[in-house]
């Protein structure tokens, strides 16, 4: 049998696992007829059928998915060892693939994105804002960032952006004319509020705290929405009371546009979290940006 290309070899892996050219071609960062004749060509070699193509799908034969098993494992290694030559640069080259929730690409990674890749110009950086919690492994992500109540417990977590948090609630001037403001939580169960439910469908309450006393609360109102920048828009037109992350509400706070509410009973939390698997060989990329982090003055305001 001819030597078999690594290239041809990774190919297959990626559209099995995919379960897609398309997808696996997306994953890559080449084109589906380039893995498609790179799977051809090692099918001729191997003198067998890998996988089944349909018009809708794209699945391993049964040789196909035991070239799979034993093939990953090996792949993964080779990646490995030349990510650890990559780590010998001065500058390591390569892709940082991020999963992150949408807060933190609008508030926190602008004051780091920059400085981390003018400090390391051969990486380039991808990624990903949702605020559904996935498994950043299995969906080819490098690493993620949540919040600590959602971090994964085989998982080594760094610090990122700031340490401390808080849910605000406001409404706009024209709101509060014809309603009163609220004086405990309770109260906003008679106001229209505006809630957010995250893309996998949980809408979750909205929590309180004041001298250690917690108050949880199920609003209604005319508007649920997954998307900050709608919520934000509602309110400001007058159409209830927003409670989101301060940050977000800061700008309108401050000129007016929106009115605090609820001030002592505004619930601070830690602040998120650079999360990935705890692993002997941590790929060159992600490893130069958890340093960076870690000696960023700006990652710890």
């Amino acid at each position: 049998m001819a030597d078999i290309d690594l290239a041809n070899l990774a190919a297959f892996s990626a559209v099995a696992r995919q379960r897609s050219f398309r997808g696996a071609a997306a994953v890559r960062g080449v084109s589906a007829s380039t893995l498609s004749e790179a799977v051809r060509r090692l099918e001729a070699q191997l003198g067998v059928r890998l996988l089944n193509r349909t018009t809708r799908s794209v699945t391993p034969t049964e040789a196909g998915a035991r070239l799979l098993e034993r093939l990953a494992p090996a792949l993964a290694e080779v990646a490995s060892a030349l990510d650890a030559v990559n780590g010998f640069r001065d500058s390591p080259t390569g892709t940082l693939r991020l999963n992150v929730p949408t807060i933190v690409a609008r508030e926190i990674l602008p004051k780091l994105v920059p400085g981390f890749l003018a400090a390391h110009p051969g990486i380039t950086l991808e990624i990903l804002a949702e605020d559904g919690f996935v498994d950043v492994l299995a969906e080819g992500f490098d690493a993620g960032v949540r919040y600590d109540e959602r971090l994964a417990q085989d998982m080594i977590a760094v610090p990122i952006g700031p340490r401390r948090q808080r849910f605000v609630a406001a409404a706009a001037p024209s709101y509060l004319s014809v309603r009163a403001k609220p004086e405990r939580p309770e109260d906003l169960l008679g106001h229209a509020c505006i809630r957010h439910r995250f893309t996998s469908g949980v809408a979750l309450p909205w929590e309180f705290e004041r001298d250690g006393a917690v108050v949880r609360i199920a609003p209604a109102g005319p508007l649920v929405a997954s998307n900050l920048e709608l919520e934000v828009s509602a309110a400001l037109a007058g159409l209830g009371v927003v409670y989101t992350f301060e940050e977000t509400l800061a700008p309108h706070l401050a000129s007016g546009a929106l009115v605090p509410l609820l001030e002592p009973w505004w619930q601070s939390f830690s602040g998120p979290f650079l999360y990935y698997a705890s692993r002997h060989h941590v790929p060159a990329p992600l490893r130069a940006f958890v340093d960076w982090l870690k000696g960023s003055a700006k990652a710890m305001e």
